[in-house]
């Protein structure tokens, strides 16, 4: 017959053990998640008008979490007064840049091209932090930083770097370069907004800001083609930019970065460029390419190297 410190350890050993398996299955939901927003661009591939996707995307995650950020102005804790400004322009940054012009590339360019290139967005916050006396960068990370941007180069050009410097490469690749330095831009002020008030709470704020830049081209799209904006599939595509890689994604990561902090919550970089080309196989029927295997390895490879520390 077991101890009874036998059995006790046996079943904290099955506890932590579900414990792992359950903060796993998260991780790799909210990756997935994230990534379905480059599914969608690439799927749709300009059938519905961008920044009208875009616009409902931000209101539905706006309306979403309204309830949490209005809490939060009541009780001072996401202040209004001094915080409009920056509200505003991580809204243009991480909402509006990151918002149309992502649909926009889907047209020319790959999903797994868009989740590459996005994933170099810690590199170049990274950079900006230390331009600006935030962070000082190591040899490692020198390292790092050259590894991702020989990786991007390599996808970007599909491996004939001489067509990237004639600037021959595919115009969904560089709007997705505009898009990724627009949420690096965003990760760096969003951190310095409001930072009594939770992320949720902000994210709403910046949704809103965004869906309000975005408004006035969304217009502009619908007076062009109203038959476009309003079918049955744009609504479906509504709603799913707003709730999957919209709320779902944005409460998820911020559920993980509750529970297992910020660095652990990192965790999701590496994943997305995973979650993307196997669902761009899988959805899209666009398998990677030999390119995309060693451009993935160098930029992944480099964001771990930078981020080690």
């Amino acid at each position: 017959m077991p101890a009874r410190g036998d059995a006790s350890q046996s079943k904290t050993a099955e506890s932590d053990l579900r414990a792992s398996l359950l903060a796993m299955l998260g991780f790799v939901l909210v990756a997935t998640a994230q990534v379905t927003n480059m599914i969608l661009a690439r799927g749709l591939a300009g059938a519905v008008p961008p920044f009208t996707l875009a616009f409902f995307r931000w209101t539905i995650i706006a309306a979403g979490l309204a309830p949490l950020a209005i809490a939060e102005v009541r009780s001072g804790r996401l202040p209004l007064r001094g915080n409009v400004l920056p509200i505003l322009a991580a809204g243009f940054l991480g909402m509006f840049l990151c918002g149309g012009p992502v649909y926009i590339a889907g047209i020319t360019t790959t999903a797994i091209n868009i989740a590459l290139i996005m994933s170099l967005s810690p590199i170049v916050v990274l950079l900006l932090s230390r331009i600006f006396g935030l962070e000082r960068i190591g040899g490692l990370q020198l390292l790092g930083m050259a590894l991702a941007l020989l990786g991007a180069l390599l996808v970007v050009s599909k491996g004939h770097l001489r067509t990237f410097v004639e600037l021959r490469t595919a115009s969904g690749d560089l709007l997705v370069v505009v898009a990724m330095l627009g949420w690096s831009g965003y990760t760096l002020v969003q951190s310095r907004v409001a930072t009594s008030a939770t992320l949720l709470a902000r994210i709403a704020a910046f949704a809103a800001a965004g869906a309000l830049f975005t408004l006035p081209i969304a217009i502009a799209e619908i007076w062009r083609a109203p038959q476009s904006a309003f079918t049955s599939r744009a609504l479906g595509a509504y709603l799913f930019a707003g709730l999957v890689p919209g709320l779902f994604a944005y409460a998820g990561f911020a559920y993980l970065g509750t529970r297992f902090g910020s660095v652990r919550a990192s965790i999701v970089l590496y994943l997305g460029p995973i979650a993307g080309a196997l669902l761009s196989w899988a959805i899209l029927g666009e398998p990677p390419t030999l390119i995309h295997l060693i451009g993935g390895t160098l930029i992944l490879g480099g964001v771990w190297a930078s981020l080690k520390k």
